[in-house]
């Protein structure tokens, strides 16, 4: 099989910052060359006349044997951060999008709040048990907003350190959440994806669901204001309950080296079948944009200005969960 052509972060010739060492990112010398990139995920229109099944599938068709060749000859493109474009919307998107148009139902509001280019970053609020709403988030700005953007999303070290998932999530558009990378993310126009309540959000107790936890010391409104773009507040409804957590077994916790070991209604009981997640009725609201352009070049290092647009931004969200909440006529429906 042909190598992907890597590349460059910066087409200015600025290297990159801290990629090499990263688990699942080539390090220049590794770097393979390939043929000449084409657009992935614009495959297979299918053919005029005929009926629709045919038609649907002469198009699945010629999809997959696309895909298939473009894999095989290395036509296509893997940025610094590990990102594979072609693969996230011709594999990973194909299999996450019925399960965010089916199994979770999710209603996406707010669009025209996320810019249709330049960078920007989105916070939303972290729940689940197992963090389900990461990718959803991503989902939803690819297929419902105008422009079908990517979002790149900030994870932990954990993440990367997952076999499989892992290298997935690199795949994916993942990196690691530290603020050299989404600075650079940032800078370059992309849109980058943060929960800062971390593993105290998605891990906490169900009984205090949609309380949002501590964000954290607002690094990530230092980032966006260095960066100087907008932060777009983001709440997730429906998440908090497809894995109610009541308990957690610190023992095995420790053993395994995890944040938290999760005891729900149907896991550990079930077994596999127990991770199966509840098919509750989800809502993403994005919120308006908090503009950081209009802000000095100190501004980043003002701490008051931070702990200020943190708290601004958690309100934000917080106060959007409580009116969805109001606003919501069941969990699963």
């Amino acid at each position: 099989m042909a190598d992907a052509k890597v590349i460059p972060f910066d087409e200015g010739g600025r290297r990159a910052r801290g990629r090499e060492g990263r688990p699942g990112v080539p390090s220049p010398a590794e770097r393979p060359g390939g043929p000449g990139a084409e657009r992935p995920g614009g495959a297979g229109e299918s053919s005029a006349g005929g009926g629709a099944a045919e038609a649907a599938g002469e198009g699945a068709l010629e999809r997959g044997l696309r895909f298939l060749r473009d894999r095989l000859t290395g036509s296509y493109e893997v940025d610094d951060f590990g990102f594979d474009e072609h693969l996230t919307d011709a594999v990973l998107g194909t299999v996450l999008k019925p399960v965010f148009e089916k199994y979770f139902r999710v209603d996406v509001r707010g669009l025209e709040n996320i810019p249709d280019e330049g960078g920007a970053l989105i916070v939303a609020n972290h729940s689940g048990t197992v963090p389900w709403d990461g990718v959803m988030l991503q989902v939803a700005v690819r297929e419902r907003h105008p422009a079908a953007r990517h979002l790149r999303l900030l994870a932990a070290d954990l993440v990367f350190q997952l076999p499989v998932l892992g290298a997935l999530a690199r795949k994916g558009g993942h990196t690691l959440a530290c603020a050299e990378d989404a600075q650079e993310l940032l800078e370059r126009g992309e849109l980058v994806g943060v929960m800062p309540e971390g593993f105290k959000g998605v891990g906490k107790p169900f009984a205090e669901r949609y309380k949002l936890q501590r964000f954290g010391r607002g690094g990530f409104v230092s980032t966006a204001l260095r960066a100087r773009v907008p932060i777009v507040p983001c709440s997730i409804v429906g998440a908090e309950e497809i894995h109610p957590m009541i308990g957690n077994a610190r023992v095995l916790a420790r053993v395994l080296n995890l944040p938290y070991f999760p005891v729900t209604p149907t896991f550990p009981w079930l077994g596999p079948l127990g991770a199966i997640p509840l098919p509750t009725k989800w809502t993403i609201q994005f919120g308006e944009p908090v503009e950081t352009a209009d802000q000095p070049p100190e501004a980043a290092e003002d701490p008051m200005l931070m702990f200020q647009l943190t708290d601004q931004v958690r309100e934000t969200i917080q106060h959007t969960l409580y009116k969805l909440l109001v606003a919501r006529r069941s969990v699963f429906f």
